[in-house]
């Protein structure tokens, strides 16, 4: 049981920061901008980065947008399969678990939205890139640590079969090379 709780403090602290972290930075967007309102306005960096209110009603980075009920089930059904897959992962894979609490606060951060608001608040705007949030964020960065631990797991178990397949079997030794003993002989 300890092992549980301690698991799930780890899920619940990762997923839950990124929780607050995305709905307060949308409170403060809804709360101090108008919809489509920019900030900065009249400022040279508003061309590379600026805050935007703006809704969306599809994924992340505005993708599939008026698909927001299924985006909806998806965000329920992936954190109760993190929640039901989470004390699985060994602990020493802490980049996969990390990611997985990222994801599941991405996915619930949006959640909280599409069922409080009926769309997702995305403020983040740079240069010509689609419009995002701390969830958004969340989400591709968990995917991108996912895939990297995924891909050291994969490395660290192809060179352990490699060493235990070379302590099975190891390669004779070629001593056609070797030169002939010779005896030293004493004083």
């Amino acid at each position: 049981m300890k092992r549980y709780i301690k698991d799930y403090a780890f899920l619940f602290l990762i997923s839950g920061t990124v929780i607050l972290l995305d709905q307060w930075t949308k409170n403060i967007v809804r709360s101090n901008l108008s919809f489509g309102e920019i900030w900065p306005q009249n400022h040279w960096i508003v061309d590379y980065a600026r805050i935007v209110h703006w809704a969306n009603t599809g994924a992340a980075f505005g993708i599939f947008q008026d698909f927001g009920t299924v985006f909806s089930i998806l965000a329920v059904v992936v954190s109760v399969a993190i929640i039901y897959y989470f004390p699985k992962v060994p602990r020493e894979d802490w980049l996969i678990r990390a990611a997985l609490g990222l994801q599941m606060g991405g996915a619930i951060g949006n959640l909280i939205d599409r069922l409080r608001i009926g769309h997702v608040t995305d403020f983040v705007s740079l240069h010509r890139f689609a419009v995002f949030n701390v969830a958004d964020a969340s989400i591709s960065i968990g995917t991108a640590l996912l895939v990297l631990g995924l891909w050291q797991n994969e490395r660290k178990e192809k060179a352990k079969q490699s060493l235990s397949a070379n302590e099975e079997d190891p390669e004779p030794q070629d001593l056609s090379s070797t030169p002939p003993f010779e005896e030293v002989q004493g004083e």
